[in-house]
């Protein structure tokens, strides 16, 4: 028989958590102040959070922690106590996307259970079976996939998936977004946000100053419902609604078209509809159909028109669903009445009547398991083969509001009973005081390139290593491989991911010095192999770092949104020694990978030459690059530290190359070497601001 899937709400507080499991959530994911995706007011103090567990738990439901941000070593030094507080309420998973705040959950509260969130680009099979390797209970999907590659990956995983089923759809694939952050500061990656992908990104060619008015990076919000049937026919283990700064009026609408999909009745597709969307909702995703018609916005009509709907939501969550089961047992005698209720799991509860019993005309059983039956409003429920009534020399007559009564009591005294905190057990582990790095006595430098023409051999004197992309390697002259790192695809939808596994068999005795990984996928597909980490691994922290070094990275480049004095902790060893970290010191920064395709709103993919422009409100153009099955929208304006050479206490530098031609990339590894200063518009990232 096939599971039927969780079905798992978002809960932005412990109002809206209590109105998601009383509507018929089976469970709810929220977050702590820190740590969370949602950086906002509206999250739980650890005294809310095992008040919500309790609540969940008395009705037999379960909540999830979200731990899946990317902290800094500063928030990382909290992060035991904050582990701790979750163990304390009786968590029943973590939701992470950090390896090394994985390992942490892993070492402080080895009890409870580990999600991978989707934060950490779970595209394909290998990234799902590396989480399962790690030691992760359940892969939350990116919500870029199609039927079929769901089918592949829950099939043959060994691991739970869960998929996002209704709600907001980022542009980026999720954990790689920096968008927001380099364009204000506001970190996607550490639940700041800003949403620009929102704002007005234009890909219409616009003439030189002339800002963009069309929304070309806003999606539809996502909503499969109607397909509950179909993924659960797959295994998947649970449904996922995003939307933990939505309202409870939200979350009621999405719960009930969820109850009704996932039981196979019609729900209100138009309700559902009025009570959040841009312009009306898409499949496109899992349908396998990308184009032009999964792109919207939030109109003013929508707003309106949920305002109207309001009224109408909130008769949803009015009465508390009755959902666990009981058996009751009635037992009568001349000198009173005791009414016992049991839960699966034993509990039993008591109430005692004290109304006098009178002799019965007619048998009352009937009357008396309708009385009994009516637990609506309450988080029980009975059927009426589970309810008893035993008469000691009767039959005998009860009033129906004694009965009544007596049928109150009992369930409230079993809520009472099951209203209780189960911490889990916690460790107390040594956390080893951060390391403070010095300035090496000499920095390499390392070069990326987009593809070989691109590389100015003549111009590569001192440089380390060179890094290209694998789809490349035939392209590489043999006396130029033991210095050459094969970059692997940051993303890996369908075909791709058996395609990268076959380059990598056919490259790993041809003479390269390693592989650039940027996805735990990768750490799969290259296991003992040279590896060097991109910053496709979003490694912000010496946790991460470390657990990192500890899984085969020989050198690791720290993601480009941490600050120097952040930078400057972060020293991984192996066996002792030191493990290399670098960071990017020119580049124009991806700032996201996309599945859809902006310029698909201007026209389809047979008239495109697989490069376009994106102009912002602000009239800046944003280079566009379509490859490998996704786009990748680039920063107009490079990082730029060659000219500050001490600045960043790490080992090694990356000069990113996409957009270049071969003399400017010459003329830039020049301007680096010379430590010079950079020659037009250039930004010095977030080294020295950091983000939010």
């Amino acid at each position: 028989m096939l599971q039927i899937p969780e079905l798992l709400a978002p809960a932005g507080d412990l109002e809206r958590l209590r109105y998601a499991i009383n509507y018929g959530a089976d469970a709810v994911y929220c977050g702590l102040p820190e740590f969370g995706m949602r950086s906002a007011p509206a999250n739980f103090t650890p005294e809310q959070l095992a008040e919500g567990v309790i609540y969940a738990h008395a009705r037999g439901r379960k909540v999830y922690l979200t731990m899946n941000t990317l902290p800094t070593n500063e928030e990382a030094d909290r992060l035991p106590e904050a582990i701790k507080e979750a163990a304390k309420a009786g968590v029943d998973a973590f939701i992470v996307a950090d390896l090394g705040v994985l390992d942490a959950c892993k070492t402080f509260a080895p009890d409870i259970d580990v999600h991978m969130s989707t934060q950490t680009g779970i595209t394909n099979w290998a990234a799902a079976r590396a989480a399962y390797n790690m030691g992760a209970k359940r892969v939350v999907l990116a919500r870029e996939l199609s039927m079929p590659e769901v089918e592949h990956i829950t099939k043959h995983c060994g691991i739970e998936t869960e998929c996002f089923v209704h709600g907001a759809l980022c542009m980026c694939v999720s954990g790689q977004c920096y968008m927001s952050a380099f364009l204000g500061g506001r970190s996607g990656n550490r639940g700041s946000c800003a949403g620009p992908c929102r704002l007005p990104f234009e890909a219409n060619a616009l003439p030189e100053g002339k800002p963009g008015r069309l929304h070309h990076l806003s999606l539809k919000d996502n909503s499969v419902i109607d397909k509950l049937d179909k993924l659960q026919a797959l295994g998947v283990a649970s449904a996922k609604i995003e939307g933990r700064l939505r309202t409870p009026e939200y979350v009621a609408a999405a719960v009930s078209a969820c109850l009704a999909g996932r039981e196979g009745r019609a729900y209100d597709r138009d309700l559902l509809k009025n009570a959040f969307s841009r312009s009306g909702f898409t499949s496109g995703y899992l349908d396998g159909k990308i184009d032009g018609t999964m792109f919207g916005v939030r109109s003013e009509a929508d707003a309106e028109q949920t305002k109207k709907t309001l009224p109408m939501l909130r008769e949803l969550y009015r009465r508390e669903r009755s959902r666990v089961p009981v058996k009751m047992k009635l037992e009568i005698e001349e000198g009173g009445e005791k009414l016992t209720v049991t839960d699966a799991d034993g509990s039993k509860a008591f109430a005692y009547g004290d109304a006098e019993p009178q002799p019965a005309r007619t048998d009352p059983t009937e009357s008396l398991h309708r009385s009994l039956a009516k637990t609506g409003g309450t988080p029980f429920a009975v059927e009426d083969q589970d309810i008893a009534v035993e008469m000691d020399g009767g039959p005998w007559f009860i009033p129906g509001s004694a009965v009544n009564e007596l049928r109150r009591e009992a369930l409230d005294a079993l809520l009472k009973k099951r209203e209780v905190l189960r911490p889990w057990p916690t460790t107390e582990e040594h956390v080893p005081a951060l390391p403070q790095r010095t300035l090496p006595p000499h920095r390499t430098l390392r070069a990326r390139f987009e593809r070989w023409d691109q590389v100015p051999e003549q111009a590569l004197s001192g440089v380390e290593y060179l890094i290209l992309p694998i789809a490349q390697a035939d392209r590489v002259p043999r006396e130029w491989r033991a210095k050459t790192l094969l970059e692997l695809p940051r993303v890996m939808f369908g075909k791709l991911e058996e395609d990268t596994a076959r380059r990598i068999a056919a490259t790993q005795d041809a003479g390269f010095a390693g592989y650039e990984v940027s996805n735990i996928a990768h750490l799969r597909l290259c296991r003992g192999l040279p590896m060097s980490g991109s910053f496709g691994l979003n490694i912000t922290n010496q946790l991460a770092a470390q657990f990192y070094a500890d899984n085969g990275l020989g050198s690791i480049l720290i993601l480009p949104e941490v600050k120097d004095s952040d930078i400057s902790t972060i020293a991984p060893t192996h066996n002792g020694r030191p493990v290399p970290t670098g960071v990017l010191v020119y580049g124009h920064m991806p700032l996201m990978v996309t599945r859809a395709c902006p310029l698909q709103n201007i026209h389809d993919c047979a008239h495109c030459d697989k490069t376009g422009v994106l102009t912002d409100r602000k009239a800046k153009k944003f280079p566009v690059r379509c490859g490998l099955g996704v786009r990748t929208i680039y920063n107009p304006v490079p990082i730029y530290m060659g000219d500050k050479p001490g600045a960043l206490t790490v080992d090694y530098g990356v000069a990113y190359f996409t957009l270049e031609n071969r003399e400017e990339a010459a003329k830039i590894l020049e301007m680096i070497r010379t430590h010079a200063p950079f020659e037009g518009d250039f930004t010095r990232g977030l080294y020295f601001k950091g983000t939010n």
